[in-house]
Parts: C-alpha cells; structure tokens; sequence
C-alpha cells in the first residue's frame, strides 16, 4: 500500500518513512504544502499522513482543498497543537483523524490501520479468500488452521491481492502499490516475490495470466 507523508521536519519524515517502509508500506515524503497537495491530488496514495504547520501551504488548507474537489484520500494529521480546539479544527476541515505531538510509533501505526480500513468499505477488518485469511491489525496469515510466516513484503504484497480477488493485477500496480516508488526496484523483483508468496500460501492459488498480470482466487 502507497502511503503519502507530508512533514517538514527532515529528521521526523525520514524516521516516519523507514519504520513505515519496514511495516511493508510504501512510503513517498513532501516536504512542504504545495509539493504535497500535488502529490495527493495525483499519486494515487491509499492515505496520507499531514503535518499542520508546513511552509507554502498549512496541513487545514491542503485537506479543505482536497474535499473541496471531492478527492477523498483518508488523512491521519499530525500536529503539536494538542488543544480540544486545534483538534476539532482538524477535523473539521476534513482530517480523518489527529494525533498529537510527540506520538507513540505503535499508536500511529495502530491508527493508520483503522484509517486505511475506514477510508474504504471493501477493506473489512479480517480479509478472506477461500481458505486464506489475513488479519491486516495483528499482522497474521492463515491458511485453514494453519498459521504462515511472511517477510514484510511477502505480507504487503498478499494484502493487496487479498484486497482485489478474482481481479488480474498488473506487475506495474503491484511495483506502484507495494514497493517503495522512490528506489531502484529490479524489474524482476515481482516475480521473485510472487514466487516467495506461492510456496507458501499455495500454487494455485495464485495464477500467472500471461502479458496481464497475476490474479489471487479460491
């Protein structure tokens, strides 16, 4: 899953990017207003993670301006304003959530979770396909009563074919979605990965559809 981060504070952007990076997320950081109510508008993100006080354009005006043209991308805001005010202005404007600064890492992440889930109704709390069972919060794969271990990436990449089943996705929406779009990503590395997934959730579950993609099924 694609994740945006708007912060401009270097030091906290770029902690904030590798702990979401190792949670499996991709992670793509602006560091004022006007660079992250362009990339919001169109880097076609699952959700966003706004800092208030930013340079150019405040964190209030870049979600008014995103509701306002009914672009819908879930926002978690982040501010130092921690008054019942300050957090009901957030909101107001169009914020999906707020917390306050400093945060706990766990909470945050505990918080995007119920974000990401909220921000769409086909992201139920438990996904299921057939046999298989992910469980996005506790970060746990099932197979039956069988319980199966996965790299971050392997369990990112699982998540967002469990999220689309039956549908052929593309290698390039999986690179786009579930790899960091800031590196250098080998172009074989889908397959790769693919093929780590398959061997332990199954083969036939998940099917190559030749030049279109791959597909996740029953």
């Amino acid at each position: 899953m694609r994740l945006l981060v708007v912060e401009d504070e270097t030091r906290l952007a770029g902690t904030l990017q590798r702990g979401l990076q190792a949670e499996g997320f991709a992670v793509d950081v602006a560091t004022n207003g006007p660079a992250g109510l362009d990339a919001a508008r169109h880097g076609g993100y699952d959700a966003m993670i706004l800092d208030v006080m930013l340079p150019g354009l405040s964190g209030y005006e870049l979600v008014r301006r995103l509701r306002a043209e009914e672009h819908w991308l879930p926002v978690l805001m982040l501010s130092a304003k921690d008054g019942e005010y300050d957090q009901a202005d957030g909101l107001d404007c169009g914020a999906d959530d707020y917390l306050t600064k400093p945060f706990s890492y766990v909470v945050l992440l505990a918080r995007l979770r119920a974000l990401l889930r909220r921000g769409a109704p086909q992201r139920p709390t438990v996904l299921t396909v057939g046999d298989l069972s992910l469980d996005p919060a506790g970060r746990r794969v099932t197979r039956g009563d069988a319980e199966i271990a996965l790299t971050a990436r392997e369990f990112a990449l699982l998540d967002y074919l469990m999220r689309r089943p039956g549908e052929v996705v593309s290698k390039t929406e999986l690179l786009d979605h579930v790899w960091d779009a800031s590196l250098e990503t080998a172009p074989n590395a889908v397959e790769v990965y693919v093929g780590y997934l398959r061997r332990k959730i199954g083969r036939h579950h998940l099917e190559t559809v030749r030049g279109a993609g791959y597909r996740l099924s029953p």
